[in-house]
C-alpha cells in the first residue's frame, strides 16, 4: 500500500477517534436522561432497561420549557440582530478611518474583550436599577448586546477593511451617502462574517448563566439555562431530573444548528476563501 494512502488512512482513523470521543459525552447524556435515578446508582455506565419517558414529562412540566424556550430564542434573537447591525455600523468608520484615534479606540474595544463579564455584572444591575430595567426583556436583550457589541466591531474591522475601497468610492460617485454607500454597497458583502460572528453570539447568549439569574426575576421570563437550574437545584441533585433537563435545555440550539448548518458552514467557508 502507498505509503500517501497509509497516511490518509491513519487521518481518517484519526479524524472518526476525535468525533467519537466528542460525542460520546452527548451520547452519555441522552441515554441516561432515560434511566431511573436507581438504575444509574446501580450502573452509571449501564444501558436503559426502558425508556423512562416520565423523566422528560416531569422535566418538561417542571421547568416552564416551552415559555422558557420561547424566551431564550426571542432573545437570542435580538441579541444577534442587534450585535450585528450596531457592529457593523460602528466599524464601517473605524475600518475606512487610518487616522492614530480611530486606531486608539480600535484597541480600546480590543480591551472589552479581555474584561471577564463578572467584573460588568455590579455596573449593569446597578444601571438597569436606576433606569428602570430590571427583570425587562429589554434590559437582558440591551446587556447581551453592549457584551458582544466589542467583539462585533473587532471582528467587522477587519473583514470590512479588506473590502476594496474601490467599491465605496464608486458610491460615492453615484451620489450615495456615507449611509447608503454602507448599506447598499458594503453590508451585502458582510454575510460571511455576518454569518460567523452570529455563530458566536448565539451560543454566548444562549448557554449564559450569570446575566439572566441576575437581571431576571420573572419566572415567566427566565431562559432555558436558568430554568435548568431552577428545576434541578444546587443541593442534592437527582439524575432523573438533571439529564432529562440538559437534553432539553440543549435541544432547541441543537436543531437550530441543524437547519441553519449550510448557512453557517458557507459563511464561514465563503469568510476563509475572501
Amino acid at each position: 500500500m502507498p505509503a500517501l494512502n497509509i497516511r490518509q488512512l491513519l487521518l481518517n482513523v484519526l479524524v472518526v477517534a476525535l468525533v467519537v470521543a466528542m460525542l460520546l459525552p452527548l451520547f452519555y447524556m441522552i441515554t441516561m436522561s432515560f434511566r431511573t435515578a436507581t438504575e444509574i446508582a446501580e450502573a452509571p455506565l449501564g444501558l436503559p432497561d426502558r425508556l423512562a419517558w416520565e423523566n422528560y414529562a416531569q422535566a418538561f412540566g417542571g421547568m416552564n420549557y416551552v415559555r422558557a424556550v420561547i424566551n431564550s430564542v426571542g432573545i437570542t434573537i435580538s441579541v444577534t440582530v442587534l450585535t450585528a447591525l450596531l457592529g457593523s455600523m460602528a466599524a464601517f468608520p473605524l475600518a475606512r478611518n487610518t487616522s492614530g484615534f480611530a486606531r486608539i479606540f480600535i484597541l480600546l474595544v480590543a480591551l472589552g474583550l479581555a474584561t471577564p463579564n463578572f467584573v460588568t455584572i455590579t455596573p449593569i444591575y446597578v444601571i438597569f436599577r436606576d433606569l428602570g430595567l430590571l427583570d425587562t426583556y429589554l434590559g437582558i436583550i440591551l446587556a447581551f448586546t453592549a457584551l458582544n457589541l466589542p467583539l462585533a466591531v473587532f471582528f467587522y474591522v477587519g473583514f470590512i477593511g479588506a473590502i476594496p475601497k474601490d467599491l465605496v468610492e464608486a458610491a460615492k460617485l453615484d451620489n450615495c451617502s456615507d449611509w447608503q454607500a454602507f448599506w447598499y454597497v458594503v453590508r451585502p458583502l458582510l454575510g460571511p462574517a455576518t454569518a460567523t460572528l452570529s455563530l458566536f453570539v448565539m451560543l454566548m447568549v444562549w448557554n449564559d448563566f450569570t446575566y439572566p439569574l441576575l437581571l431576571l426575576t420573572d419566572k415567566d421570563k427566565f431562559t432555558v439555562t436558568i430554568s435548568v437550574y431552577r428545576f434541578v437545584g444546587n443541593q442534592n441533585i437527582q439524575p432523573d431530573m438533571l439529564f432529562p433537563a440538559a437534553v432539553l435545555g440543549s435541544l432547541p440550539l441543537l436543531i437550530l444548528f441543524a437547519i441553519f448548518q449550510r448557512r453557517i458552514v458557507a459563511g464561514v467557508t465563503a469568510g476563509a476563501v475572501k
